[in-house]
């Protein structure tokens, strides 16, 4: 069973994280099913852009700590979006947390209601937000990524837009969301192509210069002991030990 939905209208494929009872969760199976998806929908020429959302009052909770995607996989994904010869826009109507953010960021338009909230809570489990720090880094403010980074502390999606994280935030996602989708849909194909290809370029170049450094940096923290100790107090529901 597929953990992506996919429905398409007027040539814009929606691909939907539907793993709600797990808060969309980047396991090792969603993110292996994200990127099938996306891949499907790269070959498609009646495919035009593509919006990513989700199931569920949570966008997606980060990393899976029971069944972990392989940190070269997640890598291979927030590469894939960017590379993906077609728009893709993130609709975002709950919370976003950790892994969850490196999807925004490496998405050419993030869109989300104002219902929905931020944090960077890799620090409070004992890693560091490393392969999303890819995508995240050349698309966001540096002064408020140092805080949310450092400190974990939730934002919301006015401050996420402010920041860099989301293009805009609306009352309502599919209000805001509606312009820019018709917007795509009037621009030519091979044209919308050549303009993603400038303005992903810069980002391109972070992954060619850092993506190994990051990915291993992510494998060494996730297999430390302190890792060890913040997975089990999250999951423990418990403060973990280095609280002060």
């Amino acid at each position: 069973m597929t953990l992506i939905g996919r429905s398409r209208i007027r040539g814009v494929e929606t691909l939907s994280l539907d793993a709600p009872e797990r808060r969309n969760a980047l396991s090792a199976a969603l993110v292996g099913d994200l990127a099938a998806a996306l891949t499907d929908a790269g070959k498609d020429t009646g495919v035009r852009a593509v919006v990513l959302t989700h199931t569920g009052n949570t966008f997606s909770a980060g990393a899976d700590l029971k069944d972990p995607p392989a940190p070269s996989a997640l890598t291979g994904l927030l590469r894939q979006i960017v590379e993906l010869p077609k728009p893709v826009v993130a609709r975002v109507t709950g919370h976003v947390r950790a892994g969850g953010l490196g999807l925004l960021a490496a998405c050419d338009i993030a869109v989300a209601s104002r219902a929905a909230t931020f944090a960077f809570t890799e620090v409070r489990i004992g890693v560091a937000p490393a392969v999303i720090s890819l995508p995240l880094l050349p698309r966001t403010d540096p002064r408020a990524l140092a805080r949310y980074y450092l400190t974990g502390e939730r934002f919301d999606a006015d401050e996420a837009a402010r920041i860099g994280l989301l293009t805009v935030a609306g009352d309502d996602a599919d209000d805001t969301l509606a312009p820019v989708l018709d917007g795509l849909r009037r621009s030519a194909p091979e044209a919308l192509a050549e303009t993603k290809r400038l303005l992903t370029a810069k980002v391109l170049e972070t992954f060619d210069r850092d993506a190994d450094a990051l990915t291993a940096l992510s494998a060494r923290l996730f297999a430390s002991a302190p890792a060890r100790e913040g997975m089990t107090a999250f999951l423990e529901r418990r403060d973990p030990e280095w609280v002060v």
